[in-house]
């Protein structure tokens, strides 16, 4: 195993297969493709001319490296052909039968010290290294799709994996250009094992009809900066195939969060499998293609409904960050806003937040100083919230507290004129009881602003039971005046994307709590494999681990899953005083400002 793994056979030559021949070909490596079907190879063979042809026009590529990269792809359709490898990559299909088959006959092939690493990331590498004669040499090489472009390369060790194998393919996913991260034997590894959770949640969401496809889908872009949304990126990996992982991860850890939502197996068996069959969440042009076109279930091209209200003036109750951020979008785009805050000198020092917000736009080119002045001006400040008698439109961003929030919606119901619409920001209480404590129930609906609230795009709108058809409609064209994004979701725990994305942070945290992976290789397992702008860890201590704590015994509270019971290293480290960067330390620690 100490052979520079310099011959690689690559069998099984569909998309990933392909991609991977294609990167170790680049990298110098010989690589003999083997795939039972001589149409797969020849189509193989295409597709990496094509993707280098690709490269050379953005001078990725000289045109002498891709001639000698096509010259060391050669393909095969008899194992034989795999005799002088050095290292096997299995691609074949994800069944036990097909790779436990093909690990037994790779023994009475290669040379005994060559490794057999499975392109699995659903199945017991364990399982299928026991298949061998020769147990220690096999291990798991995950690349994630496409993989030429994706950075991330999880090797995985079994129980029985000598060190060297893992220390030769480690130094071969580096020398790829790669960044490998070392992982034990659970289905889904650390990348796959978060995402489909989290992929597998969004399926039950739409399924149970909280929320459209296309607002979900929005949420998450826009709400956590990711690449694709849940919805659309299932239909990428392919519908089939996330049901197959999620099995296999049920299986193996009984957690009803990777239990496969049903519309997952009706879509799978109906042959709805995703953009390879043209349709699954979503219908595509044509089998294989990327372009969304509409169908039965698409909203209308004008999604604004008409029958609002009229809303010139705009009341902003709060003093923090997320009431002078939201204050500052409002007067951007036009309306007056009066600021309110427990006293004159908390608004006052809200509204000089917001004019040094204002400074730096113009410093930075994206507005003048005379519409920076005037968006100043459109705002004055408060000290009670008598001053909300004239506003069309209240808007509370207080503590996250719901006692502290009902004696302000009764406030709001005193002083605030007949029609004026009454909305709460929060991120994981409930609407209703906002509501409730008004004579006025219909008048009051949720609008979740993401932070910061000038630069986030995304709106939250959260209907109650009883909130007025006119008042929905009239939020949603507010949010289109304001240049938001309005996605619709009913009044339950989390809304769309905290539903989302807690429980897929709790996860990450268990995966540490169990000794699983480190904070470094989660963190970067998510960034380079699933496209996330900041690993799971970062993001927690952003948010503070005592807001996500908090939303997470919600979450736990509302759903009474135990999958969503907060992960107890998360909440030691908040009875310890670690809540992130506000306090210097939280899962890392940080330098004191």
């Amino acid at each position: 195993m100490d052979t520079p793994l310099n011959t690689v056979a690559v069998i099984g030559l569909g998309t990933m297969g392909t991609g991977i021949a294609e990167v170790l070909a680049r990298a110098g490596r010989e690589v003999i493709g083997i795939d039972i079907s001589e149409a797969a190879g020849a189509q193989a063979v295409a597709a990496v001319e094509s993707s280098t042809a690709r490269a050379v026009r953005r001078e990725q590529l000289t045109e002498d490296e891709r001639r000698d990269a096509l010259a060391r792809i050669r393909t095969f359709t008899d194992l034989q052909a795999a005799a002088d490898a050095d290292l096997v990559i299995e691609v074949a299909p994800e069944s036990y039968e097909i790779k436990q088959q093909l690990i037994r006959e790779l023994d009475g092939v290669v040379r005994p010290e060559t490794i057999i690493a499975t392109g699995t990331n659903a199945l017991s590498v364990t399982r299928l290294a026991a298949e061998s004669a020769r147990p220690e040499r096999v291990l798991g090489l995950h690349f994630f799709n496409p993989a030429p472009a994706m950075k991330l390369v999880e090797v995985v060790s079994s129980v029985l994996t000598a060190p060297a194998a893992v220390a030769s393919v480690t130094d071969l996913a580096y020398a790829l250009g790669k960044e490998p991260v070392a992982v034990g034997d659970r289905p889904g590894f650390v990348a796959d094992g978060l995402l489909f959770g989290y992929l597998n949640q969004a399926a039950a969401m739409y399924e149970a009809k909280y929320a459209s496809r296309e607002d979900i889908d929005a949420a998450m872009r826009l709400g956590c900066g990711l690449p694709m949304g849940p919805l659309a990126l299932l239909d990428l990996i392919g519908v089939d195939t996330a049901r197959t992982v999620l099995d296999a991860m049920y299986s193996e850890s009984h957690d009803r969060l990777h239990a496969p939502a049903p519309i997952l197996k009706q879509l799978s068996e109906a042959g709805l499998t995703g953009r390879k069959s043209g349709r699954g969440f979503y219908s595509y042009e044509a089998p294989g293609s990327s372009v969304v076109v509409r169908d039965a279930l698409t909203p209308p091209e004008d999604g604004r409904q008409g029958g609002g209200r009229t809303i010139r003036s705009v009341g902003v109750a709060g003093s923090g960050t997320m009431a002078s951020g939201i204050a500052e979008v409002f007067a951007k785009a036009g309306y007056d806003v009066v600021l309110a805050a427990r006293s004159e000198e908390k608004a006052e020092k809200a509204k000089s937040r917001i004019g040094k917000s204002l400074s730096r736009s113009v410093d930075k080119g994206r507005m003048t100083a005379e519409t920076a002045a005037k968006t100043l001006d459109r705002i004055t400040p408060a000290g009670t919230y008598d001053a909300f008698a004239d506003v069309d439109l209240a808007l509370e961003a207080v503590a996250e507290d719901l006692e502290i929030k009902q004696q302000l919606f009764a406030a709001f119901d005193k002083v605030c004129k007949p029609g004026a619409i009454l909305a709460t920001t929060t991120s994981s209480l409930p609407v209703v009881a906002c509501a409730r404590a008004t004579s006025r129930p219909g008048d009051v609906i949720g609008m979740h602003f993401f932070n910061p609230a000038p630069a986030m795009k995304l709106v939250e709108v959260v209907r109650t039971v009883l909130t007025d058809d006119d008042v929905h409609a009239t939020v949603r064209q507010v949010c289109a005046t304001i240049k938001k994004h309005p996605v619709d979701c009913g009044d339950r725990a989390g809304f769309i994307v905290n539903a989302l994305l807690f429980p897929y942070l709790n996860n990450a945290i268990k995966m540490v709590q169990e000794h699983y992976a480190t904070l470094d290789d989660i963190d970067a397992a998510m960034k380079l494999g699933g496209g996330y702008p900041m690993g799971p860890f970062e993001l927690l201590d952003v948010v503070g681990l005592d807001v996500s704590l908090a939303i997470e015994k919600v979450l736990h509270r509302e759903f009474r899953d135990p999958g969503l019971a907060p992960a107890p290293l998360l909440e030691h480290l908040v009875a310890a005083g670690c809540l992130g960067r506000k306090t210097g330390r939280g899962f890392r620690e940080y330098a004191r400002r």
